[in-house]
């Protein structure tokens, strides 16, 4: 036995891991984000000011100050099955490591046994009780084994930031459907109002028309707005269920009702967004963090697939005792132990161990390449979400100033009809136009809230806990 430490020490002191070690790969990342605010060049001496907090370091409840929507959003983060589900898969993973990193150490295990022999030379043979320790040990002379170690945990990390991903995924696409379903609340809220006036048209041409001072078609183009009306009421109410249904799923629920917080034009929402230095997006996105450590197991894969080539160096021992009575397994000579060790080198394989660096170390550019595109579409996604998001806050200021215009017309129009200065058709037209840009307004504040939440998780804020 303690020809076997000293044997395994030896080795260990002698070992090696062979294989690239892990570096990160250069990616190009710019001084600023496309779309982000133009720093001021300042023409006196500037004053030290605290740096504000950037966005994707602010937390999710920060950022979306609804507390029914942070209600939501908490509910789903414990309940919803698709992050049920990446939590398992990040136990497999961790199962998997401790399975891996099992093959570096030692295999003992023990055995006992009874043996009869009998014969026609010795028909009263006595019975042998047999007991034994067997240890076996493959020595990682070249880091096969470490390098196995190394790619499961790093697949365990890139299962942990996966689950992330799902996460930051989930908080957005709550906080997403949230707003359109209180786009749909506001755009219904138009409609019924547009309604009830409508149909107020409508019972003042009808008593004009049976009283002799209208005509037929004023009370049809009345008709028609008080159906338009109602028909968009239908509309909006299905999209409001199916808006809701959407919801209860993401929470983990059968479909139901949701509760509602503040209007889609109450929620707070920064006007300007610090979002940080680019080079943080590489520690800031889960999904970028996931692509590197992929690499890192890929990398690593390379040794193993090395490691190969080489002679691997096994150990074997034994201790045990044997004897015809369980209380004398211990005593003289009955005891026995062995030693063993043994080299094996591969000598043909008909080329699979070559083909098989070959594909780790193509697995390995691979996971190079999808490193650097991650990145670059990270850059893209933010960039693009900049843009949207203030672009969106112009359109929707120019839509609210449309907005004021068409029910300014819309008055004056009604006015001038009332008068008989003009014809219905012009009330008609210019009714239309105005509900029309109300239902807009209701969809552009939307849009400007939804990139708000696309630019926050594009950065990669909103997953932790």
């Amino acid at each position: 036995m303690r020809i076997t430490i000293a044997l395994m020490l030896l080795f260990s002191l002698c070992a090696c891991k062979v294989g690239p070690n892990y570096k990160r790969p250069p990616v190009t990342i710019p001084p600023d984000y496309r779309g982000s605010a133009p720093t001021a060049t300042p023409t006196a001496a500037p004053q030290p000011q605290p740096a504000p907090e950037a966005f994707a370091e602010m937390k999710w409840w920060t950022v979306f100050q609804d507390k029914v929507l942070d209600e939501l959003i908490r509910e789903a983060l414990v309940n919803n099955y698709d992050v049920r589900i990446s939590a398992t898969r990040v136990l497999q993973a961790s199962a998997q490591l401790g399975i891996t990193r099992a093959d570096q150490l030692p295999s003992v295990s023990g055995s006992f046994g009874i043996e009869n022999v009998r014969s026609v030379l010795f028909p009263h043979a006595p019975t042998f009780d047999t007991a034994a320790l067997q240890a076996s040990y493959i020595v990682d002379f070249w880091g096969q084994f470490r390098r196995a170690t190394e790619a499961a945990r790093a697949n365990l990390l890139a299962t942990e930031f996966a689950q992330q991903v799902v996460r930051t995924t989930l908080i957005s696409n709550v906080a997403s459907d949230y707003f359109l379903l209180r786009q749909f609340d506001l755009q219904l809220t138009y409609s019924k109002e547009t309604l009830a006036a409508d149909q107020e048209i409508l019972r003042i041409n009808t008593i004009n028309f049976k009283g002799g001072e209208f005509a037929k078609t004023d009370v049809l183009q009345a008709q028609v707005l008080v159906q338009q009306a109602e028909s968009q009421i239908i509309l909006l109410q299905e999209s409001i269920a199916q808006t809701e249904n959407a919801i209860s799923i993401l929470l983990g629920k059968n479909p139901g009702p949701i509760a509602r917080g503040l209007n889609l034009t109450e929620q707070p929402h920064l006007p300007e967004i610090p979002t940080g230095l680019p080079s943080t997006i590489l520690k800031r996105r889960p999904d970028v963090q996931q692509a590197e450590l992929l690499l890192v197991s890929a990398n690593a894969n390379v040794g193993v697939a090395k490691a190969a080539f080489f002679p691997q160096f096994a150990l074997t021992g034994s201790f045990g005792a044997q004897s015809t009575s369980l209380t004398s397994f211990l005593d003289g000579p009955a005891t026995f132990w062995s030693l063993a060790g043994q080299a094996v080198q591969p000598l043909y394989e008909g080329g699979r161990i070559r083909s098989n660096y070959h594909l780790a170390w193509a697995q390995r550019d691979q996971a190079e390449l999808s490193y650097q595109q991650t990145v670059l579409f990270a850059m893209e996604d933010v960039s693009n979400n900049l843009i949207g998001y203030d672009q969106s806050r112009k359109n929707r200021v120019k839509i609210e100033e449309q907005t004021a215009t068409y029910g300014e017309t819309a008055r004056l129009a009604d006015v001038r009809f009332r008068g008989g200065y003009t014809s219905f058709l012009e009330v008609l037209v210019t009714q239309q136009q105005y509900f029309g840009s109300q239902l807009a307004l209701a969809q552009a504040w939307n849009t400007e809230l939804q990139n708000y939440v696309e630019l926050y998780r594009a950065l990669g804020g909103g997953w932790e806990p």
